[in-house]
C-alpha cells in the first residue's frame, strides 16, 4: 500500500479488525521509510458494476459518490456516520448482488430515496430536491406534504 505521506510503496500492516458494521476490514499500517502511521479499509467487491448515467453515458461504480451525496444530503442532521455507511454499504450490496454488469443511475437513485426515507425525513426531501430537480418552492412544497401524509399513516 503507498504511503499518502512519502508515496513510498511499502507498508507494513500493524493492526486489523473488522469494522461496527462488519462489511470491511480497517487496517493500521505504517510506512517503512517515513514511519507515518494511516489508515485503509478494506472491502470485497463482488462485481464489477458500470453506471448508465443520462445521455448513455457510462462510468465504473464509485462507493464514494454514493457516501458523499448521502453525507451531503445529511450534513447538519442527527444522523451517526455509522448509520450513513450501513446504508452506503446496503445500496452497494444490491447493487453488486442485482446480477447484472450494468444498472441505470435512476436506479441507484431511487435506492438512496428508499434508504433516506427510513433514516431521517429532511435528508430525504434534500437529497430529493436535486435528484428530482425541484425548480421552485412548490416543489417542496408538494414533495413534503407527501412525506408528512406518510408519516401520518405509518404513525
Amino acid at each position: 500500500m503507498r504511503c499518502p505521506f512519502c508515496a513510498h510503496d511499502d507498508s507494513q500492516v500493524k493492526d486489523s479488525r473488522p469494522t461496527e458494521d462488519s462489511t470491511s476490514i480497517r487496517r493500521r499500517r505504517q510506512c517503512s521509510k517515513c514511519g507515518a502511521r494511516f489508515t485503509t479499509f478494506e472491502r470485497v467487491q463482488l462485481r464489477e458494476v458500470t453506471v448508465v448515467k443520462s445521455g448513455d453515458r457510462r462510468q465504473p461504480f464509485d462507493r464514494s459518490k454514493l457516501e458523499q451525496s448521502i453525507s451531503l444530503a445529511c450534513r447538519k442532521r442527527d444522523v451517526a456516520q455509522e448509520q450513513i455507511d450501513q446504508l452506503v454499504s446496503g445500496i452497494q450490496r444490491q447493487v453488486e448482488t442485482a446480477g447484472e454488469a450494468e444498472i441505470p443511475s435512476q436506479r441507484i437513485g431511487e435506492l438512496v430515496m428508499d434508504g433516506l426515507r427510513q433514516l431521517d425525513s429532511v435528508a430525504y426531501i434534500r437529497f430529493a430536491s436535486v435528484y428530482r430537480d425541484f425548480s421552485e418552492a412548490r416543489d417542496f412544497e408538494e414533495f413534503a406534504s407527501t412525506v408528512q401524509e406518510a408519516a401520518a399513516e405509518r404513525g
